[in-house]
């Protein structure tokens, strides 16, 4: 059985496991009072060890401490539950078996929701400290909410980041010249689609659990993450080229089901909020840090850096889609944009 294959394997007995423990759990289904104590399941794609997981995990545990114990998070790591989209899918059906999920803020934009696209245009952060300053302010609710507004069947609690998203490839790269002709796996979304095309690239789309076998088989080219899961999911043993363009920050965002927010009482409600701050500043403090120890690792095993150059270019080749997702919003857009001054 080839890796894939087997990792294939893996992941379905692994879900059908989880589905069948997970019967036994307090259902978000009913109205709770505070006195109860419940689990509820959190997925996320990446390993032990990434930003992410690690403000996931900070999340579990301030949850638990506020809420003495009584509000549990199981939460499953490495993509043991499935992928973003396909979990996702499953949260907005009722009576879901999964609560909560660490999505990329990508996801809820290929929903239409047209705030959350804000966050996906192409350099809209100059840097860490202007999406923090977001991060905490009113236009971070407005986004957060607006699922749950919208009726999809999902809320925003609050948001993290991994760190600037950079492309990486199994050929080498030195400019936006490379990327012509090149079968680049992107998410399934407007945005990376169009940034896709401006560079002249085919985009395709790949499951992320598979992305690596995708990569090792040549059924694409290259795809693009930020530095840190970049090393955490290996995928520079197979594209060992990557090109530091920076062209969206990895926003993302935990969000749990409407069905289940809606059962919580204010209670509790207040303390998945409450942890949801907290597990954001633990994000903020480590991120920066651990993109750097993964840079000093990558090139110790032999990754080549590129610098991306006039960054006037990259943007050049994305005006369509900053142009686009812009306009669909243009107050909230020059609201975000004016907080780096």
């Amino acid at each position: 059985m080839v890796h894939g294959d087997f990792m294939i394997f893996v992941r379905r007995v692994l879900f059908l496991s989880f589905f069948v423990a997970s019967l036994c759990f307090v259902s978000c289904t009913k109205k709770v009072s505070s006195a109860e104590s419940i689990t509820l399941v959190m997925a996320e794609v990446n390993p032990e060890g990434t930003i992410s997981s690690r403000m996931d995990k900070a999340f579990q545990e301030k949850v638990e401490e506020l809420s003495h114990g009584k509000i549990k998070i199981d939460l499953q790591v490495g993509g043991i539950l499935g992928d973003e989209y396909n979990i996702g899918e499953l949260m907005k059906k009722p009576k879901s078996s999964i609560q909560l999920e660490r999505i990329s803020a990508f996801m809820l934009a290929s929903e239409g929701c047209q705030k959350s696209s804000v966050l996906t245009i192409p350099f809209m952060f100059s840097g860490r400290e202007h999406f923090w300053k977001f991060a905490n302010s009113s236009y971070a609710d407005e986004i957060l909410n607006e699922p749950y507004e919208k009726g999809i069947g999902v809320k925003g609690l609050f948001f993290g980041e991994e760190g600037f998203r950079h492309f990486f490839s199994t050929k080498p790269l030195s400019g936006i010249a490379d990327f012509k002709g090149m079968n680049l796996r992107i998410t399934p979304d407007d945005v990376m689609t169009g940034i896709a095309k401006g560079l002249l690239a085919n985009p395709v789309s790949v499951n992320f659990g598979d992305l690596f076998m995708a990569l090792q088989t040549g059924k694409v080219d290259g795809a693009e993450q930020p530095i840190a899961n970049y090393l955490a999911n290996q995928f520079h043993k197979v594209a060992p080229y990557m090109i530091l363009d920076g062209h969206t920050l990895g926003v993302t965002e935990v969000i749990i089901t409407s069905e289940c927010w809606d059962s919580l009482s204010e209670e509790q409600r207040n303390i998945l909020l409450q942890a949801g701050k907290y597990a954001g500043e633990v994000c903020k403090k480590i991120s920066q840090e651990v993109e750097e120890e993964s840079k000093k690792k990558l090139e110790a095993d032999g990754v080549h850096f590129a610098d991306a150059g006039d960054l006037s270019l990259w943007k050049e080749a994305a005006k369509e889609i900053i142009s686009k997702h812009s306009q669909a919003e243009p107050k909230l857009y020059e609201s975000i944009q004016n907080l780096a001054y």
